[in-house]
């Protein structure tokens, strides 16, 4: 992995040095989640994917989806060693800036890996870039994010892109699809998001999702759905300063954990996280 010696952690994203290794594995990934989108994904993250030149054949050149990607939506990919601190990545953000790994995970790791690589980067999340909501929204969300940081608050708003951006489904033609990056981009939890009956579905609530722990290494016990990707935008307007105040110190609550408020679309069996170690 090339680490970087710029403040803003950004480097090259270094093409020409993928092996045939490194394209093949992208070629793997890419299949696989072509096979399961058309099915599971929304129409946004279909067509964004259409519009830009992402496909199977070769990691892709972030030079040639910076000529679309600006060109139509004012935002570009950077390259960067993997993760990078929190002040950083706001300010790519709300720069319209997309921080992605350059590196790939190995072939051996295909279903899980510790730090975002350029296919869940590239493949999962830049396709909903292409969608104003989406856009707008995580611009905002880096506009908020340096608040929340001098704030100390980071938590309560991680936890809100967590379960939109990452792990976010919206409703769509009836049925639940899904529109987060960490979802989209693996094939083992975009039919566990959807069709296993272990975890709940609930109808996103902000306040609500504030106050929800998230696990990182796992599928997610909770999913949140939006009604529409429009909501996104009503999300990125809202001052977040009495929130803080309210729920700063307020109770949280485990990541499968139903209250009385929430409305609950599916309600899950947990029989896949009852045989995983507790969070």
């Amino acid at each position: 992995m090339t680490l970087s010696n710029a403040t803003d952690w950004t480097i090259d994203q270094g093409w020409a040095a993928y092996s045939r290794a490194e394209h093949a594995t992208w070629r793997t990934l890419f299949s696989r989640q072509m096979a399961l989108l058309p099915r599971y994904a929304c129409a946004a993250f279909l067509d964004g994917l259409q519009r830009l030149p992402i496909d199977g054949r070769e990691i892709p050149n972030f030079s040639s989806i910076n000529e679309s990607l600006r060109a139509q939506t004012g935002w570009t990919i950077v390259a960067v060693p993997g993760l990078v601190p929190d002040e950083v990545f706001f300010n790519h953000l709300a720069h319209r800036r997309f921080p992605s790994g350059n590196f790939i995970r190995s072939a051996d790791s295909l279903n899980y890996i510790e730090a975002p690589d350029v296919f869940h980067d590239v493949f999962g999340h830049v396709p909903m870039l292409m969608n104003p909501a989406m856009a707008d929204f995580i611009q905002a969300y880096g506009e908020g994010g340096m608040r929340a940081y001098q704030l100390g608050v980071l938590p309560l708003l991680a936890r809100v892109y967590w379960y939109t951006v990452e792990f976010g489904l919206v409703k769509e033609s009836g049925a639940l699809k899904v529109y987060g990056a960490g979802i989209a981009s693996s094939f083992t939890e975009t039919q566990f998001a959807i069709d296993d009956p272990s975890p709940h579905r609930v109808t996103f609530d902000l306040n609500r999702v504030m106050r929800t722990h998230y696990r990182i290494d796992d599928f997610q016990e909770t999913y949140f759905a939006i009604d529409q990707l429009e909501d996104l935008l009503a999300l990125s307007k809202i001052d977040f300063a009495p929130r803080y105040q309210k729920y700063r110190d307020a109770r949280t609550f485990a990541p499968g954990d139903l209250i009385a408020e929430d409305r609950v679309l599916q309600r899950g069996t947990g029989a896949y996280f009852a045989t995983r170690p507790a969070r």
